[in-house]
């Protein structure tokens, strides 16, 4: 008994020193209490974008204006070509000149995507003569020229003008041949051209910087002429706005943007090709064929892509391309001519020319370098070149959607 009691007054004990003591103190004039300020929501980030706020991210970037849609020829930039090679305004005026294409009888055509018109520039002996041929469209920036006929690809739509060039001054009306488009503002705008297997293909991006993109989009379609037998040729290709055809082996080349934000340096923009329909170029899970995004690429390896043919420098903004078949270049015969438009978020901006790559017999890059500059001063745009197009006496032309302007490159004494 004596022992029991004894356990249980240690219990007692120990329960009284295991509760603690409270002391009631009077407060000595409470401040007035303050209502609990509201939860702030947490933010909502977009993939792809910086976890800083817009307005810094304005303050960290080289300033980039938008066009000016035209400038008088005394504002225009003052190019610089090699030794040799001449350049001279072709037509100016034309706001937001963008892809360039040549009809059978000389008319070159021009689109923009900031406007609503197609543009057909007809020269008369020196003497050059801008009309509209078309207005009233959804961001017609994809123009193809095949056998008379003008197809333009709109954000929703492609269609064609039959027997353009004799009718300059009173187009026929559209024929729309395939409407099977996703309408995005995000790289909703297209880019066509008719290929060697007389088919017409047509790019859809994705309607985003980086995500998991729709099954629609991301890729390289291809059809027929009339719209018919539309198919995936090429997925996993976030942007393109220039591609064309290598002479020799018949293979598709596209330029392809990288996305943004990861960083000023990375990833690279991309020239590609696509030796087989249906590959797949990596988007959105793999970036200049060596490294796995870090939103999309977990799980991912870039082993089961197809790496780039050529790496294009950060953000430059690779578009128009074209091979060269012309005879006037020395030394050029099938090298691909490339319009980098040049990178709007970077603190230094790169691109903003003409660059030249060479190709090796297996259809793999030998080098590459830079042909024109002039439009990048300072770090600031005086022109922003967009796409190039091979005349029939193997001048080129260049067109420049910041200065509304197109140029002319010659070798020797071209005739004008």
């Amino acid at each position: 008994m004596t022992i029991q009691l004894s356990i249980l007054r240690s219990v007692l004990l120990a329960s009284v020193l295991a509760t603690p003591m409270v002391f009631a103190q009077q407060p000595a004039d409470a401040p007035a209490s303050k209502p609990t300020p509201p939860l702030q929501p947490a933010p909502t980030l977009v993939p792809g974008r910086p976890d800083i706020p817009s307005a810094e991210i304005g303050k960290r970037l080289a300033n980039v204006a938008p066009p000016p849609m035209g400038v008088s020829e005394a504002e225009l930039p003052k190019l610089k070509v090699p030794k040799g090679f001449n350049v001279e305004v072709y037509a100016s005026g034309i706001g937001n000149a963008r892809t360039l294409r040549i009809g059978d009888k000389g008319t070159v055509f021009v689109s923009n995507r900031l406007l609503d018109k197609v543009y057909a520039v007809v020269d008369k002996g020196g003497k050059r003569e801008t009309k509209v041929i078309a207005s009233g469209m959804d961001r017609p920036n994809g123009l193809a020229f095949y056998k008379g006929s003008l197809y333009v690809a709109e954000g929703t739509k492609i269609s064609r003008f039959d027997n353009i060039e004799d009718n300059l001054d009173n187009p026929p009306k559209p024929v729309v041949i395939y409407t099977d488009l996703p309408n995005h503002a995000s790289h909703g705008w297209r880019y066509i051209g008719i290929g060697p297997d007389e088919k017409l293909y047509i790019n859809v991006g994705a309607p985003c910087n980086i995500c998991e993109p729709p099954a629609e989009n991301a890729q390289i379609r291809r059809m027929n002429l009339d719209g018919s037998g539309a198919e995936v040729y090429a997925r996993g290709v976030r942007n393109s706005v220039g591609f064309d055809w290598n002479p020799v082996t018949k293979e598709l080349y596209f330029t392809e943007h990288g996305r943004d934000w990861l960083s000023e340096d990375l990833p690279e923009d991309e020239l590609n090709r696509v030796t087989k329909q249906g590959q797949h170029f990596g988007f959105p899970y793999c970036h200049n064929g060596t490294f796995t995004d870090r939103e999309t690429g977990w799980g991912k390896s870039c082993d089961d892509y197809v790496k780039p043919t050529a790496l294009l420098g950060p953000h430059s903004s690779a578009l128009g391309m074209r091979f060269y078949t012309g005879n006037m270049f020395p030394g050029y015969k099938g090298a691909i001519f490339i319009a980098r438009h040049g990178s709007w978020n970077r603190t230094k901006k790169i691109g903003g020319d003409i660059i030249v790559v060479r190709l090796n017999p297996n259809g793999t890059v030998r080098s590459q370098e830079v042909f024109m500059t002039g439009f990048l001063v300072n770090n600031s745009y005086l022109g922003r070149p967009v796409d190039v197009a091979i005349m029939k006496d193997g001048s080129m032309l260049v067109s420049d959607d910041h200065a509304g302007a197109i140029y002319r490159v010659t070798y020797g004494t071209a005739k004008r």
